[in-house]
């Protein structure tokens, strides 16, 4: 690396104030999910390493328009955000637990699947601990300083500044200010990792559902938000095959009039189908499944991600049947088969208002080629997410990003986004690497794996020791590489070069 300076050093006996670019942190991250959270925490037991994360939301949340009383996450307690790596750390789910006196209840519940509440309430715990963390703060641009080889971020302060002791603080100078008085900040970093997270997705027959003035039609990602009103309307259609619609639906079932729920259940798969949750078929979300598919071509990759949707898109089991279970259990209780339908394998064609408070969804049957109107006065929109664009604030380095044959990114074995040489530093990403890393990418199962690659591959010596093997399935003919160790893309030339960072 460049050992070029920023002007007037700070200790130099004439020297005018260190500037921001005289205190680079070593990892700089952009938004602060459960992936940078994760990320955070395992550099906390890094004492060299020198890191800041940013969030523009005040305080940490995990989807909580899907807090849904008594919904599970679907990996194991052990995915939490530091135990695959680390379970010594201090930020594991245990010593959350511990903090909060619950170690000998959870023990005597044996459950090994968590509530999705509880996961929020302990990354929240985390985070109102952990320092570096910085809410309140958006980024607003991006850039690489050839002169001090140094990534250039722009914030913005939207709150009060509530810094404390965490590193990475900022410079706000008074003088600068935008049009509202919020400060503006500029911080200066060796390397970006990415984790900005996903945006509620609407597939475009869909886009006019959520323009319908005086009918609620939302996503499911705020369900919770508006759930009193929906289950005061006649009649609500939910529309997504995944587990998101799949609690959705049993929510609105169990809380509905008996004989009169007025629900309809719609989705685009040709069955409300299980996910893939045999031991098997768990370890393509292993290490070792990510390596392998990492080495894939990129058209092997785009054909395979596809057919591997019930490993990611199904629902689970336990849901499935208490939805089974509540459906009988109204059919005895009531004059004749409850008022809820459930329709796989139809799309929708168009949709539109019709009236003043009524919904006009036309559907076409895949397997039978027919079609048909539905009409409805509310609509929850199951239909998942997207990787969040970040074009606008990535738009000064696009021209040193390279892509490939579908213009995405190209991403190496370590989660690092492929450069121009001209930048020294490294940009990783999380959760925005499906196309080169596979299922496992938005999985919490990887998390903090993913993690301990990301902060290896910034030190001369790895911090953390990863397994060579994590799967007694073998995937492929030829080894895809050990998973402990850190290699670079396997069809490029090495991109960069480890540092050993120092606290300035």
């Amino acid at each position: 690396m460049s050992t070029a300076q920023p002007p007037n050093p700070a200790g130099s006996a004439d020297s005018a104030p260190a500037t921001a670019a005289d205190r680079p942190v070593d990892l700089a991250g952009i938004g602060i999910g459960p992936f940078n959270l994760s990320l955070a925490a395992l550099a906390h037991g890094v004492p060299a390493l020198r890191t800041a994360f940013y969030e523009q939301r005040p305080a940490f949340h995990w989807h909580p328009g899907l807090l849904i009383d008594g919904a599970t996450i679907q990996v194991p307690f052990l995915a939490d955000l530091v135990t695959l790596a680390d379970p010594g750390s201090p930020w594991t789910f245990l010593q959350y637990l511990k903090a909060h006196e619950r170690l000998f209840p959870f023990y005597i519940a044996e459950r090994f699947q968590i509530e999705r509440a509880e996961y929020d309430a302990y990354c929240r715990w985390v985070s109102e601990r952990l320092p570096g963390l910085h809410f309140d703060h958006r980024v607003d641009a991006v850039r690489w300083d050839h002169e001090y080889e140094l990534f250039e971020i722009d914030l913005t302060r939207l709150g009060p500044a509530a810094d404390g002791p965490a590193s990475g603080a900022p410079a706000f100078g008074a003088a600068r200010t935008d049009e509202e008085g919020r400060a503006l900040g500029r911080v200066y970093a060796r390397n970006l990792v990415l984790g900005v997270g996903t945006e509620p997705y609407v597939p475009e027959p869909l886009r006019p559902l959520a323009d319908a003035p005086n009918v609620p039609v939302l996503h499911s990602s705020d369900y919770l938000e508006h759930r009193e009103r929906l289950l005061a309307t006649g009649h609500v259609t939910v529309i997504g095959s995944g587990q998101s619609g799949a609690e959705v639906f049993l929510d609105l079932l169990r809380n509905r009039p008996l004989g009169a729920e007025g629900l309809h259940w719609m989705a685009r798969t040709p069955a409300f189908a299980p996910m893939e949750y045999s031991k098997l078929g768990l370890e393509q979300f292993s290490p070792d499944y990510t390596r392998y598919f990492h080495t894939l071509p990129e058209p092997v990759r785009d054909q395979l991600l596809p057919r591997q949707w019930q490993l990611y898109k199904g629902i689970a089991h336990e849901t499935l049947d208490a939805i089974h279970h509540e459906l009988y259990r109204r059919a005895l209780h009531s004059d004749g088969w409850p008022g809820a339908v459930l329709t796989p394998g139809v799309t929708v064609r168009t949709a539109g208002r019709i009236a003043a408070a009524q919904l006009e969804l036309h559907l076409e049957h895949t397997e039978q080629g027919t079609r048909a109107r539905h009409t409805t006065e509310a609509v929850v929109l199951a239909t998942g997410y997207r990787e969040r664009r970040v074009d606008t604030l990535l738009a000064a380095l696009d021209p040193y990003i390279r892509r490939d044959a579908s213009e995405r990114p190209r991403v190496d074995a370590e989660h690092r986004l492929v450069l121009d040489p001209m930048i020294k530093g490294s940009v990783y990403v999380q959760n925005a690497e499906r196309h080169t890393h596979g299922v496992g990418t938005p999985d919490l199962g990887l998390a903090a794996w993913r993690s301990a690659v990301i902060l290896n591959s910034l030190l001369a010596d790895p911090a953390y020791r990863l397994p060579s093997r994590t799967a007694f399935t073998a995937f492929g003919l030829q080894p895809s590489g050990r998973c402990g160790t850190v290699i670079g893309d396997p069809h490029l030339p090495d991109q960069r070069t480890p540092l050993t960072p120092t606290r300035t």
